[in-house]
This record gives structure tokens, C-alpha cells and sequence, in this order.
């Protein structure tokens, strides 16, 4: 349910290459549309660029004011696609690319992502505009190498805003905003919003065709766990005896439930006989057997 490389048959091989960081607006890397955090560098001029070394500096440096061309890698979507572009140095800004990289595999990046959850009115995130669900932080000014990085770094600006990146699944943008955390604003915490982090909360994958993600999950909680149901429709009731429903687990397709209806009564069969004595009735019940419905909500779900 997250973005991963390890199914891509990249050109060359490999689930490696130069993780785009930034993109300086203007540049030749923001013309030719490379996207922050989501696109790799795999290859230039044809040389795969599978180690941390200096091949495709050298490369720029040999082709400065020269079309080249890149193969690219993009996480989102888990496509390769051509971009051709020109380095040079006047275009206004740093670098003959305008870019931030680093070299790092596909799997590894993806898995930095802190999960945006339950943004509390009037909070600091409130404030920076953060979005419940949708959200997702995907750095920042410094590097963020695993999930404690984040929260140290709340942790050491207290009092003092922060630019972060963020992705936002609803509408398919990644923004820049500025947080500042604040431990005494009146509610919970130093954000006032929960995080989610690990493989339950990663970005969602997209193909290149599919829509944006327009209707957050709304039974997400705190921690890594995910509900197993998106949605759960009204049950099919006439189906006689028996009941269907429809289950929806997250990005899986719809599974449809078949079980005998509680709401059908047995058949019941009477013979009342009369005790003159007593004036007590006796009733001899044979009742069709109903299988049983286990209430277990367990019973149901999808094991992962």
C-alpha cells in the first residue's frame, strides 16, 4: 500500500540512483520537470547511475551548454521516463542543474514519509496548514534519515519555525511550509496534530492515470495501524433468507459477503397443551437450527 521499487525493472538494473531533493524554481532540472522527492536519477547520456560516485558530475561538467539526456525514476508512480535537458551555469541560480541530490535507493527513501493525523484547531500545524490524512511530511531543511530525526527536530526548535516539505494526496502537489513547534499553545504536544509513521503510512501508490486520493480515510488512529475497511456499504436485505454485503479493504478490490440474516426468524413449530390442574401451558418448540454468526469483527478481515 506504499511506494516501493523492488517490482521496477529499471534500464541497467538496480533499485538505486540520485534522489531529486530540491528543485531550485527556474532551473534547467525545474524546465525539463524534475519532481522533488518522488524522482530519481538512473542514468545519463545511457551510463547507469547504480554508485555514489562522480560519473554523472563528471558527465555535466563534459556537457555544459550540450543537450543530455536523463532516465529517470519516479517513485509515485513507478515509471521511467525520458527527460532531455541543457546544464549550464547562467540560468540564475546554483548549480548547472539547479538541483539537490543524493545518491540513495529507491526502498530506503520512500520510507521517511511522517503521516499527518487529527490536526487539532488553533494548533501550530493547524496554522502551518497542515491537513489531517492527506498530508505528509516528506523533509525538510535538514536530512531526515530515519523516524527519530523528525521528532528531534521538533524537539531542538521549540519556539523557532521550520520549513518542511509536504505531499499532499488529494490534490497530487508537494508545498513548502514553515512550522513552528510550540510545546505551550493550549493542547497536546508541541504540533498539535498526530503522526503517523512506517509502512501503513506511507504515500499512496498512483499509476500515471489514476486520480487524485480525494476522500481521506476517515477511521485512520495514531501509531502504525491502518483500518483494514475503507468503507462498509448498507447490506443487501433481500436476499431472503441469507444477507450480502460488500467489505472494502484499502487498496484491494471490493469483497462481497455472503451469511445467514439474524433478522430472518426460525421456523417455529407450536403444540400447546393444556394442564387442567394448574392452568399452566406447556409449549414443545421444534425450531429449524440457524447456523452461528460470530460477532467477531476479526472474523472478517483480510490477513496482511
Amino acid at each position: 500500500m506504499g511506494l516501493g521499487g523492488s517490482s521496477l525493472n529499471v534500464p541497467g538494473g538496480g533499485t538505486e540512483g540520485f534522489h531529486v531533493l530540491r528543485v531550485q524554481e527556474g532551473s534547467p532540472g525545474h524546465k525539463a520537470g524534475l519532481e522533488p522527492y518522488f524522482d530519481f536519477i538512473v542514468s545519463i547520456n545511457g551510463i547507469r547511475l547504480n554508485t555514489d560516485d562522480e560519473k554523472f558530475k563528471e558527465t555535466l561538467k563534459a556537457n555544459i551548454n550540450k543537450p543530455v539526456e536523463l532516465q529517470v525514476y519516479n517513485s509515485k508512480t513507478q515509471a521511467v521516463r525520458q527527460l532531455p535537458l541543457v546544464p549550464h551555469e547562467n540560468w540564475g541560480g546554483q548549480g548547472l542543474l539547479g538541483l539537490s541530490i543524493r545518491f540513495s535507493s529507491f526502498d530506503k527513501a520512500n520510507e521517511n514519509v511522517w503521516h499527518i493525523l487529527d490536526v487539532q484547531l488553533h494548533s501550530p500545524a493547524a496554522l502551518a496548514g497542515l491537513r489531517s490524512d492527506t498530508d505528509y511530511i516528506i523533509g525538510a531543511d535538514t536530512l531526515l534519515n530515519d523516524s527519530e530525526d523528525f521528532y528531534a527536530l521538533i524537539e531542538s526548535n521549540q519556539g523557532k519555525p521550520l520549513k518542511l516539505y509536504v505531499y499532499n494526496s488529494d490534490n497530487d502537489s508537494t508545498r513548502e511550509i514553515n512550522l513552528t513547534p510550540n510545546i505551550g499553545w493550549g493542547g497536546e504536544g508541541s504540533l498539535g496534530c498526530g503522526i503517523g509513521y512506517g509502512y501503513l503510512h506511507r504515500i499512496p501508490f498512483r499509476t500515471t492515470n489514476s486520480p487524485p486520493v480525494t476522500k481521506p480515510n476517515q477511521l485512520m488512529t495514531n501509531g502504525d495501524k491502518a483500518p483494514l475497511l475503507s468503507s462498509i456499504p448498507p447490506p443487501n436485505m433481500n436476499g431472503g433468507a441469507h444477507m450480502s454485503f460488500t467489505l472494502q479493504p484499502v487498496n484491494m478490490p471490493p469483497i462481497t459477503v455472503t451469511m445467514p440474516s439474524l433478522l430472518v426468524p426460525p421456523q417455529v413449530n407450536t403444540n400447546n397443551t393444556t394442564t387442567a390442574a394448574t392452568n399452566e401451558t406447556t409449549v414443545t418448540t421444534n425450531a429449524t437450527t440457524q447456523p452461528m454468526v460470530s460477532n467477531d469483527s476479526n472474523q472478517y478481515s483480510n490477513e496482511k
